[in-house]
């Protein structure tokens, strides 16, 4: 599963702008996440069809780098995500997003878009790439 990390203008609209488009496919967002800092900012989208959605965002001019997630199943407790973001940081994995992608029984789905999808399903104990699991 990819996500794509939109970069956009700290301005009334610009959500509603990356958003409509996507829409306008007909394409479902099933997740996002979003900040700003001064003048610009970012949101981070997963979509039903990342190729329908990369379509959508290239006709309408906007800078997207798509981003493989890691999916982990983390207990709805506190210091989980504390736990499996230090594991990341200690094996020297850069987070650039992170995302709550559902909920099951006690536990969060956060998928995570690192700079090494690989090492970050590693340490995290995740075997498949759209997989769940802490270990």
């Amino acid at each position: 599963m990819n996500a794509f990390l939109v970069d956009l203008t700290n301005k009334p609209g610009e959500l509603a702008r990356v958003t409509d488009a996507i829409a306008q496919k007909g394409i479902n967002i099933t997740s996002f996440a979003g900040a700003t800092a001064g003048g610009s900012g970012a949101v981070v989208i997963v979509t039903n069809d990342e190729a329908g959605a990369r379509r959508a965002l290239a006709d309408s001019g906007f800078m997207a780098r798509e981003l493989e997630l890691v999916t982990a199943s983390l207990e709805h407790v506190p210091g989980s995500l504390a736990a499996a973001t230090k594991k990341l940081a200690d094996a020297g994995i850069n987070i650039e997003a992170a995302l709550p992608t559902g909920m099951a029984g006690g536990n969060v789905s956060v998928s995570f878009a690192t700079d090494n999808a690989a090492k970050a399903r590693e340490i995290l104990g995740v075997s498949e790439p759209t997989g769940i699991g802490v270990g």
